[in-house]
């Protein structure tokens, strides 16, 4: 029996078999979770839905998180057809293409700003909202995925920085006000793993091939690594786990300074 069997899950942001909350999906499916999942539009609908019947889910719904009222519809469905939630997960980020790549201060205008912080932070706070309700009584715990980012500056990451930044702050926020009801809420601040997303940075292949020479792990991370690590996180092995940040990026973060590798021999 897995560490989340009985545990029922709804995970916001799968969009391909790559997706890092594709990744979560499987490890929790492994332990024992029942899933559910949104999807954001019919394009996207025909590729979730498929993959979320591979892991036993018939429970799939559309779910722009801009829309407050596909947010409300969203969990009365679930409500209907669980009556109670114990996990959500958050993997769902966006800015304007213009806005991630060249000068920061040049592409960042307002409309990208507002865009940036309301669908990759500000829906956080709208799941929390709606799944409150139906984690009463139960350890509930709410899950996001951010980015180094969020804390150092990142060439063409641009106002996704800021957004991160915002929703890492978010974490905080939301565990402060859910802990006494029994809801804890983390991020994982994963290392770059080529996904549907990452396509639309600039210089991201450039990233990947700096964190495997410089990290610790001298490796990417993989969606399975992440998913092994949000599935503990969700679970009741963390119970005493709250408002942090957890890296799962090979190290790279810890690492300040780093030279060439010398030659041996």
């Amino acid at each position: 029996m897995g560490f989340l069997a009985g545990k029922r899950a709804f995970i916001v942001g799968v969009a391909t078999d790559r997706s890092i909350a594709w990744g979560i999906a499987q490890a929790m499916h492994r332990e024992g979770a029942q899933l559910a999942f949104s999807y954001v539009n019919d394009k996207m609908k025909e590729r979730v839905e498929p993959l979320a019947h591979s892991l036993g889910s018939q429970l799939t719904m559309p779910l722009d998180v801009t829309l407050d009222g596909q947010l409300d519809a969203a969990f009365d469905l679930l409500k209907r057809e669980w009556g109670r939630l114990d996990i959500v997960i958050h993997a769902v980020a966006y800015a304007p293409r213009e806005a991630i790549v060249g000068s920061f201060v040049e592409n960042t205008t307002r409309e990208a700003f507002r865009i940036a912080h309301d669908v990759s932070s500000y829906s956080f706070t709208a799941l929390a909202r709606g799944a409150r309700p139906l984690m009463a009584g139960r350890n509930g715990a709410l899950l996001t995925l951010t980015y180094l980012g969020a804390v150092r500056s990142i060439p063409s990451y641009n106002v996704m920085g800021l957004a991160k930044a915002s929703l890492e702050a978010n974490v905080r926020f939301l565990a402060a006000d859910l802990g006494p009801q029994g809801i804890r809420v983390n991020g994982i601040s994963a290392g770059p793993i080529k996904t549907l997303a990452a396509a639309g940075i600039a210089g991201f292949r450039k990233m990947l091939s700096r964190v495997a020479e410089v990290s610790p792990l001298r490796r990417n991370v993989t969606v399975e690594d992440v998913g092994n690590a949000a599935a503990f996180l969700c679970s009741d092995l963390a119970a005493g786990i709250t408002g942090e940040i957890v890296y799962v990026d090979s190290g790279f973060n810890t690492v300040g300074m780093s030279f060439a590798q010398e030659a041996e021999g």
